[in-house]
């Protein structure tokens, strides 16, 4: 016996479903097709037009409209304590790695989704033995035990008729795309945290050391006073505002001292490692460099770039597919089933001709009353792709406003910084003139640590301003997205996600 006798008599019936399979392979897939929400009209983030130009502290920030972000923004701060400490997040950030973790989870299971487009194939083998009931209607028989072994194979496929299984899996496809922008997201997030923290942590240990130094001068005007009041030429009274002063500053330091150690202890976390095992950034605020040509992307280019809004528009999208799947529901869904097999009573017996059997034949299963479950799961997928709707353009809204936000802040910090400068510079030639004087006995030398007093008072306002115009800086490369986009062929899966 050939195997063409064995298959011949399904001939017809396979040939038959071919050109139902063909027939149903021009079918239609239900639901929206999902388009990408149209770039915004803007050209600008703000009402009144930042500067392009912002001058302070001798350096002058120039913005770029149109320019794009540098993958590795982090690097315009030229510094190479800096540099390390975004190498080590990256590479054992534990939030990035979960991120990454739930983007590999809906890749696979977007790998999973895709074997609804293949046949199905099960094998099956069973052997019983058995024995009949003796009592049969109509029969006087006293029974028999036999045993019964079968070997078969089944083979079923579900036509994607309306479309259904196309858009479950488009649903998959949107996932795993939103998971890519929440990976992205969580490294710029990352980025920018750490980079933020180290700027501060200089900017608090700068102006811890200053206040030191204005410490110990109020200490040496304190004795001088403190010489006068013995002799009669000054109140106590102004012992006592000098000595109050004083406990006012050195309350300053431990405030100082614990933003130095928080500062450490969210470096710690961002770095993957324990509060004792951190390594702590030697970095002088003063030592780093300012960035001075800042890319302006315009609105239209913002929304394909940041990742939360690239997230949001891959929501909508899953949410789109989502009114397909529910809308296919709603229809017939179809299938073919074809079984082989034979059966014997012993193994030698399987294969002896007999005892084969198959079946083979389309299904269809039609939902006719469901008590309106399918109807109300469209309505509420159409809701869902709504409310993705308002949170995409609210995502949108937001987006701008924290660029618009870091514009300004920048104009105003160049703004304070170049005032704090010209304070700066006014206090050190009074400070070098009253020297002079001193030296040629026109004033005293308690003129002399006043005038030092209030140039190490200005010295701690020019830290703090320069601290927060880096942390601006920051803040502008963190709105606009991070650079993602310009990342280099080579950078690997701990660089970019």
């Amino acid at each position: 016996m050939d195997l063409c006798s064995v298959y011949r008599p399904l001939w017809p019936q396979a040939r038959a479903l071919s050109m139902l399979v063909l027939m149903l392979m021009s079918a239609c897939t239900v639901g929206p097709d999902f388009s990408r929400p149209a770039a915004p009209p803007q050209t600008a983030y703000v009402r009144n037009p930042v500067a392009a130009t912002l001058p302070a502290q001798g350096q002058a920030q120039h913005f770029s409209p149109g320019a794009d972000v540098a993958f590795d923004w982090w690097r315009l701060f030229k510094s190479d304590a800096l540099n390390s400490v975004v190498r080590l997040a990256i590479a054992n950030n534990q939030t990035l790695q979960a991120a990454e973790a739930s983007l590999r989870q809906s890749q696979n299971t977007l790998m999973a989704g895709h074997g609804v487009f293949y046949p199905q194939l099960d094998a099956r083998a069973g052997a019983t033995r058995e024995r009949s009931s003796p009592v049969q209607p109509g029969l006087n028989s006293a029974g028999s035990t036999f045993n019964v072994v079968t070997l078969s194979g089944t083979i079923s496929y579900t036509l994607d008729i309306f479309g259904g299984a196309r858009r479950s899996v488009e649903g998959l496809q949107a996932e795993v795309d939103h998971q890519t922008w929440l990976t992205r997201a969580a490294y710029l997030a990352l980025t920018a945290n750490v980079v933020n923290t180290a700027i501060a942590r200089a900017g608090y240990a700068a102006q811890l050391r200053t206040t030191e130094q204005l410490i110990g001068l109020q200490k040496q005007q304190l004795q001088t006073i403190e010489v006068q009041v013995r002799s009669g030429t000054a109140p106590y009274s102004d012992s006592l505002s000098l000595r109050s002063l004083i406990a006012t500053n050195e309350a300053l330091l431990p405030a100082l001292e614990q933003k130095i150690s928080q500062s450490e202890h969210l470096l710690a976390t961002l770095e993957g490692v324990a509060p004792t095992e951190v390594r702590v950034p030697e970095i002088e605020l003063t030592a780093l460099s300012l960035p001075t040509d800042l890319p302006v992307s315009l609105p239209s280019q913002l929304v394909r770039q940041r990742p939360d809004i690239l997230s949001a528009e891959a929501k909508l999208h899953r949410a789109s597919a989502n009114i397909g799947v529910a809308t296919a529901a709603m229809f017939p869904s179809f299938s073919l089933t074809g079984t082989y097999g034979t059966a014997g009573s012993s193994l030698g017996s399987l294969f002896a001709g007999a005892g084969r059997f198959w079946s083979i034949g389309p299904s269809i299963d039609i939902p006719l009353f469901q008590g309106g479950s399918l109807w109300f799961g469209r309505q509420a997928a159409i809701d869902a792709y709504q409310q993705a709707a308002a949170n995409y353009r609210q995502t949108v809204l937001e987006s701008f406003a924290q660029v618009a936000d870091a514009l300004k802040a920048l104009e105003f910090d160049a703004k304070v910084l170049l005032k704090q400068v010209q304070a700066q510079a006014s206090a050190e030639e009074a400070l070098r003139l009253l020297q002079a004087n001193y030296r040629s006995g026109l004033v005293t030398y308690l003129d002399l640590l006043v005038a030092d007093v209030q140039l190490q008072q200005i010295n701690i306002a020019y830290l703090q301003a320069l601290a927060q115009r880096h942390q601006d800086t920051v803040g502008l490369f963190a709105a606009l997205g991070g650079g993602w986009w310009n990342a280099p062929p080579s950078a690997d899966s701990r660089q970019m996600p």
